[in-house]
Order: C-alpha cells, then structure tokens, then sequence
C-alpha cells in the first residue's frame, strides 16, 4: 500500500475532545472507502523538524487514540476555532493545504460588495454603529444585528417594526432565546448596544444588515443551505441544497435551533409554482457558482462553501452568508443520507486528487 495516500485534518482540540465527532469519524470512514488514510491533529501536535504528526484516530470504545505519522499528502483545513498559535502556524505553509486561509463576515461582505454583479444578490449591510442603526430601521421594515465573526445563528438580533415601537427576537452565545419590546428609537439603541457588548465576540466587529422577508410559510424563517464543492477532478460542483425553515416566529433558521430541513424543489414549487421554482433553482446556482469564482480569486485556493441564501415573498434571491467550513447535517434532515455520504467524500476525493497533481508538478521539474 506504498501509494495509499495519507490525508491530515486540522482542526482544533482539547485533550482528546474533538468540536465534530461525528463528522469526523464519518470523514475517516469514507477515507477508508477511498483508499486513503485519514487522522485528525491540531497545530500542537506538529513536530516540523521531524517531519512527524501525532494524529488521532477513533479507538474501540468511542473514543480517540493518537499515534504517530509521516507528514501528510494533503491536509484539510477544518479548524473552526482559532486556538493560540493556530493562526502563526497555519501562514507558515507546512503542508499541501486544500483550502486556503478566510477571513471574517465583515470583511467577506465588504469585498464582494465591491462587485457589481454580486451586489444584486447582497443586502445593504454596514458595520454597526448607533447612526447605522438608526438609518436602516428608518429606511426598512426588518434589520438585522449580527456578529461579523459569528456562526451558527450565534448572537443574531431580528428588528421589526410595527405597534408603535419595535419587536426585537435573537438569540444570545448559548442560543438561549431573547425576546424585548421597545417603544422608542432611544430605547432600542440602548437596547441594541447592550446586546452588542454582551455578545461580541473576541473584540469582533457587529453589523447592521438590511432585514427580508423571507416568510414563504406564515411566522415562520426560512433560508436554503447550498453545498458547493470541489470534486475528484478538481472542479466545482453544486452538491446538493435544502430548505431550513425555522420555529414560530423565530429569527432564524438554523437546524440546531429547532430548525427543520425539507426538499428545495418540491418547497419551492408548491410556494411558487414549477415554472418559478426552477428559475429560483438555476438562479441559485448561478449565484453559487459565480461566488465562488470571486472567492478564490481573492483568497486562493478553496475547498467547499456553504451559502446561506435567502429567497423572499416575491422569489428574489438574496446571499446572507458564505461558511468556506460548512456543516452538511442539512441532507440527514432531508433523509438524503447518500448525499449526506457524497457531501462527506467530496473533500477528501479532491485532497487526494490534489495530491497527486502536486507530485506530477514534483516529478516534471
């Protein structure tokens, strides 16, 4: 098995604690299929003189053991939580990385704002200042207050206007649920200033983002999640993508918050009809397609991205967020459990394509 490839996962941990066990252990598992060797480690755990890893792989009790590695083919990059020393490491370019460092909310927005042709797919958003505030919750019905380094839904605040003041729903770090009623513009500044304080996260940045009304079933948040990621041949590939519609009058639509999955094209055709369904399905991938391209050419070399995108009361396509290290738990709640499979197989099918590229690359010099 000389030629077995060896495929490291970055990521964080603490102990032998992993944020993803299931994931995880799936990503090994379809390593297995692929004929490919794959183990978890962190920064930490690289000794760069050596060449040597110490990876961890899931032992007999549902646990993790670690031993030792040669330097790996190809790593991915899966570390959702940038520890102390993760950052200095990771710029220093020791592996044949798959996907290339990213950056935050905020700065992501501002740069494809930049693009024409993605504007017309983006909300007005700003950085967060009392000012901005006051202007958008002037100049539209919903606004949204969100963390610039957030995820999961973390931290989100939902502004609405109506019965003489403002509804203000989210929820805070813990996801536990908020919920206030202000009468006054003063009130809700004073208000919005406290959540933003209490939840910022590492000194980040909050922003203040134009609010849709993205009802398509009553009191109800939905958005759809659309997996977009390199194949075995190196190429963009749309996987797959599903709607989440959220709880009774939530403020957003993530799974973990009681969230619900469900088919994108039957949800799209019995809420617009087949003919505007299918538009809203070519256009969605149009949008995918053409984000990426802007991402790469901006930040180098990417793997996958989840887009968050939301399609309001008339059908218009709106993109709410870009995640380069996505959750895929969307196709299990679809009951889409091939999918599921394929969306968990796609990265390491290119890391080991990828790696053989760059010993091609090797052996012709």
């Amino acid at each position: 098995m000389a030629n077995k490839k060896l495929i490291g996962i970055l990521t964080s941990r603490e102990g032998t604690t992993f944020k993803e066990p299931k994931y995880f252990r799936n990503l090994i598992h379809q390593g297995k299929k692929l004929g490919a060797s794959v183990f978890l480690f962190s920064h930490r755990d690289v000794l760069v003189k050596k060449q040597r890893v110490r990876g961890y792989v899931p032992d007999k009790h549902g646990g993790w053991r670690s031993k030792w590695f040669r330097w790996p083919d190809a790593v991915i990059d899966r570390c959702r939580t940038r520890q102390p020393g993760y950052l200095s490491f990771r710029r220093k370019q020791h592996f044949l990385y798959a996907n290339s460092i990213f950056s935050n909310k905020w700065n992501i927005t501002k740069y494809l704002w930049t693009n024409k042709t993605m504007r017309k797919w983006m909300p007005q958003t700003e950085m967060y200042s009392k000012e901005a505030l006051q202007e958008y919750v002037e100049n539209f019905a919903i606004v949204y207050v969100k963390p610039g380094n957030g995820t999961g839904g973390r931290s989100v605040l939902k502004i609405s206007k109506g019965n003489g003041g403002f509804l203000l729903v989210g929820r805070n770090r813990n996801l536990q649920r908020k919920t206030w009623q202000v009468t006054s513009r003063d009130a809700l500044v004073e208000r919005v200033n406290l959540w933003v304080d209490q939840e910022r996260i590492r000194n980040g940045h909050f922003m203040v983002q134009q609010g849709l009304d993205l009802e398509l079933l009553p009191n109800r948040p939905s958005d759809t999640r659309l997996l977009i990621q390199k194949n075995q041949q190196g190429q963009w590939s749309v996987t797959g993508l599903g709607v989440r519609v959220g709880l009774l009058n939530s403020a957003t639509s993530n799974l973990h918050n009681g969230g619900k999955a469900t088919d994108f094209t039957s949800f799209m055709n019995n809420r617009f009809g087949e003919d505007k369904g299918k538009k809203i399905l070519q256009e969605c991938h149009e949008l995918a397609y053409y984000t990426v391209q802007k991402l790469e050419e901006k930040y180098g070399r990417m793997l996958e991205f989840g887009l968050d995108i939301g399609i309001d009361t008339a059908g218009q396509i709106w993109l709410i967020e870009v995640n380069p290290k996505p959750g895929r738990d969307i196709f299990l709640g679809m009951g889409k459990a091939k999918l599921y499979k394929k969306a968990v197989r796609n990265p390491l099918a290119y890391a080991m394509w990828l790696a053989d590229k760059e010993k091609i690359l090797r052996n012709d010099k």
